[in-house]
């Protein structure tokens, strides 16, 4: 028997308890993340793809699957398809009046998403918390939190390797005596600050959490304020990649989807 992936875990969970938010946040999260295998009409050309359309009752819905031999028993032949993260490819459908069947017929976390779900799905993405500016009077070790949003920080941290070198949780307060949370992003590479920024505010969005909970701050390693993050903070270590990653053809990178026709 095949090991469940994630979306089959998440999916299972959810239909555990139906009226749990958190557990629907948790498989639209594993959706985004996941790879996703999308069965197309045709071979892509170029950097442009065509999806095969199938028109429901509900209106048309193209297919994909998180396995690729799940694609093969549903299409029952082959068929050429195209590799795209699940966050890529609802903002690919967004706005478009097309649905997303995940899966069908060939697991158990078989779902249509309809294009509601979908554009509520990019829209949520879309959101990031803001970039701390005002004064930091003192530092401390961060306390209330809750573990789901440490636990989607360390797993959206991990997915951004090389992004940043690692990143500190810290309490905060204001020399107007507010108090918050700041998630400090150590050595980021220069035009990756808006890409961690979405991963952070999905790790709170997707743990149920209000964005207002979390700043995010960006210093070098030399700044006299690193090193005082580091006396309090809690650390977070990216994976550092250790050769540039050769490059794909088009549609083989999920978070580099080739156009739609």
């Amino acid at each position: 028997m095949t090991d469940p992936t994630p979306i089959d875990l998440a999916h299972e969970a959810m239909q555990a308890d139906p009226a749990s938010d958190a557990a629907r946040l948790r498989f639209f999260e594993r959706v985004a993340d996941a790879e996703l295998f999308v069965m197309l009409a045709r071979e892509a050309e170029g950097d442009q793809i065509t999806p095969e359309l199938f028109p429901l009752e509900t209106g048309p819905v193209i297919v994909a699957f998180d396995r690729e031999d799940r694609l093969s028993e549903f299409a029952g032949r082959s068929v050429p398809y195209a590799a795209l993260s699940g966050r890529a490819l609802s903002g690919m459908l967004a706005g478009q009046g097309v649905g997303l069947g995940l899966n069908l017929d060939v697991a158990p976390s078989a779902i249509l998403l309809d294009p509601d779900a979908l554009d509520w799905l990019v829209a949520t993405l879309a959101d990031a918390p803001d970039a701390v500016e005002s004064e930091i009077a003192e530092l401390h070790a961060p306390a209330g939190l809750p573990e789901a949003l440490l636990s989607a920080l360390d797993a959206k941290l991990a997915q951004a390797g090389g992004l940043a070198s690692l990143a500190y949780l810290v309490g905060t307060q204001s020399p107007s005596g507010a108090r918050g949370h700041l998630l400090a992003l150590i050595d980021v590479v220069p035009g990756a600050e808006e890409a961690l920024a979405k991963a952070v505010g999905e790790a709170l969005t997707f743990s149920g959490i209000e964005a207002g909970v979390l700043d995010v701050g960006v210093f070098k390693g030399s700044d006299p304020m690193a090193a005082r993050l580091a006396r309090v903070g809690l650390r977070f270590d990216l994976p550092q990649p250790e050769a540039p990653a050769p490059r794909k053809a088009p549609g083989s990178d999920p978070d580099q989807p080739p156009r739609l026709r």
